[in-house]
């Protein structure tokens, strides 16, 4: 018989209570666990391997539990979740989530509240921004696993045949776009138009936001917008940058490890994959650079993102799910994922760790993400993508004015909050 939301709800909550009360949910008390725990990763290409191998080393420390890892590509794993929640069918245990994706799905009565679960552990340790967005409505949703934000990816053997430094804005890197290509055949830049989220620096280079949730104000259609829209446009006219409408992630990242383009703006998920180009990969990883994102301007800008680990309402096996979580954020895991991949950790303590102190993007990255721009913790947060989405396409790739996108993406951002002015 299918189980209504009201119902997956129920089971959680019993499954909770049961473990606050000192119950085993089903799988006995730490140690002692068993059943099976369906994992959905979400991690990208050069990370996969290793978060496989990670989720298989559970089994080693649990002789009775069986995790069956599944690889959802990013771009489809949303809506996939929320179908198979939403059906009460195929959903896993356990699923790797985008950190806006926690107070979307919380909210739809798909997760499992964590508090006073196995699968908090050490609290106190975690970074207070990576926290923040784990919480919905006073219940914590989700472990932080992974933090980030946005960097400039900078090849150093182009930019010095070039004779120019790294760009301090994005004026500055369309005034050398053209020494780049005369020098060394590399265009600039690879701007991202195909995912929003490549929007905010841009955004926040105008000193501008989305939105403000104190206020209920929607924001991006204000000046700041348009004018970020513009300077994306800007760019891409003028030869500075290459940009595709789809398959940005893929195509960026090649172009920018066969030396196609000598700048991109990217995040520390693909370090390791930047690494494998043959501009980067064997003795030449040192010609791999970060910088902090352009400014605009106004100002410098860049929004915090991360992964986080969440429990489906409707787990079959509670109790094994929750102890993943915790093995799969644990100080453990997160300093392998350092050393191996050059993610960001959640944990403070990790920070501390001499691998990780000698990680220099380690130690770029971790500055920029205490200084990156907190997002709207809201469940419509994530549905504010699709508009943003296509406003960019309009001014890249279909002619549009940023000021007409601009308007059009506020307005969009209206119909979808309704309280909002």
């Amino acid at each position: 018989m299918r189980r209504g939301i009201g119902a997956i709800a129920l089971v959680a909550a019993l499954a909770l209570a049961a473990t606050a009360c000192g119950g085993d949910g089903g799988g006995g008390d730490n140690g002692k666990i068993e059943g099976t725990v369906t994992f959905w990763d979400t991690s990208n290409d050069g990370e996969k391997d290793t978060y496989k191998k990670i989720a298989e080393d559970f089994e080693k420390k649990h002789k009775k539990v069986d995790v069956k890892y599944v690889h959802v590509n990013f771009g489809d794993a949303n809506q996939k979740f929320k179908n198979a929640a939403g059906g009460n069918s195929g959903a896993p245990d356990v699923m790797r989530t985008e950190v806006a994706w926690v107070a979307d799905f919380a909210n739809l009565g798909y997760l499992a509240a964590l508090d006073g679960t196995p699968a908090l552990d050490n609290e106190s340790d975690y970074l207070k921004t990576a926290a923040g967005s784990t919480r919905f409505k006073g219940k914590t949703y989700a472990a932080p696993q992974v933090t980030d934000t946005l960097g400039l990816f900078y090849n150093k053997r182009l930019l010095k045949e070039a004779g120019v430094e790294v760009p301090r804005s994005f004026a500055e890197l369309k005034k050398d776009a053209k020494k780049i290509k005369d020098k060394t055949g590399a265009t600039a830049l690879y701007l991202r138009g195909d995912d929003p989220y490549w929007f905010l620096p841009y955004l926040y280079g105008e000193g501008g936001d989305l939105l403000d949730p104190r206020t209920k104000k929607i924001t991006v259609d204000e000046k700041p917008g348009a004018d970020a829209l513009a300077t994306m446009k800007d760019l891409v006219d003028s030869k500075a940058a290459l940009t595709d409408s789809s398959d940005g992630q893929e195509n960026g990242i090649k172009a920018f490890q066969d030396g196609k383009v000598a700048m991109i703006v990217d995040g520390p998920w693909d370090i390791a994959l930047a690494q494998e180009g043959k501009e980067f990969k064997g003795g030449k990883k040192d010609n791999l650079g970060v910088a902090a994102v352009p400014a605009g301007s106004k100002a410098q800008g860049s929004p915090q993102g991360g992964w986080n680990l969440s429990v489906y309402a409707g787990a079959k096996n509670m109790r094994a799910s929750q102890e993943f979580v915790k093995y799969m954020s644990s100080a453990q895991v997160q300093k392998r994922t350092t050393e191996e991949l050059s993610l960001l950790p959640t944990r403070k303590s990790v920070y501390e760790e001499p691998s990780v102190k000698k990680n220099e993007m380690v130690e770029f990255f971790r500055p920029a993400v205490e200084k990156a721009v907190q997002r709207p913790w809201i469940a419509e947060g994530n549905s504010l993508f699709e508009p943003i989405r296509v406003g960019v396409d309009g001014v890249l790739a279909g002619g549009k004015s940023p000021e007409d996108s601009a308007k059009k993406t506020g307005d969009e951002f209206r119909k979808l909050l309704k309280d909002y002015k």
